[in-house]
């Protein structure tokens, strides 16, 4: 499906990452309160999505998680991060997280054009497997199984919901590069 807005989508420096804060925040607050499980639940408001996201500034100033945001005209709509591995055996694989699309983008395409950034950017760069995780039948795991994931184990109750209700959780990986 093409993209009835036009996304553009950049690897975010440590300078540009401190300043995509804001809209990082609202994306993550916006997306949660759609009743995406990403690890957190409600209450969960702008305040504590920035709180998060000024977690991850070590990593992103360190080259250890990269993150790409997807902006249109109403401010960032997606985003995706790579986490690259801090174990010496583990050299050869990184892992998907917080893949998101605003809920008034999806339907568009955009899930999947910063999922193939991200995996193209993994193989560039050496990685030749990625793994991740998602609730169990969510849109998510059926785009990671359309975009040739494949599933290795779910887990029963792995985590909450915002509302606090426990869900299943499928691991996936996928070679690359």
């Amino acid at each position: 499906m093409s993209c009835a807005t036009t996304f553009t989508i950049t690897r975010l420096s440590a300078a540009a990452f401190d300043r995509s804060i804001p809209g990082l925040a609202t994306l993550l607050a916006d997306t949660v309160a759609g009743g995406s499980s990403l690890g957190f639940t409600a209450p969960f408001d702008h305040e504590a999505a920035a709180a998060w996201w000024q977690t991850q500034r070590p990593a992103v100033a360190s080259g250890t998680l990269d993150i790409w945001v997807a902006e249109a005209p109403e401010g960032v709509m997606g985003t995706i991060s790579l986490a690259h591995p801090h174990k010496p055996n583990a050299r050869h694989r990184a892992e998907i997280i917080k893949l998101l699309v605003h809920p008034t983008t999806r339907g568009q395409g955009l899930g999947r054009t910063l999922l193939t950034t991200a995996e193209q950017s993994a193989a560039r760069t050496g990685f030749r497997l990625l793994l991740l995780d998602t609730e169990s039948d969510s849109a998510a795991d059926r785009l990671y199984r359309r975009a040739g994931w494949t599933p290795y184990g779910t887990v029963p109750g792995y985590a909450a919901d915002p509302g606090g209700e426990l869900r299943d959780c499928t691991f996936f990986y996928k070679e690359v590069g």
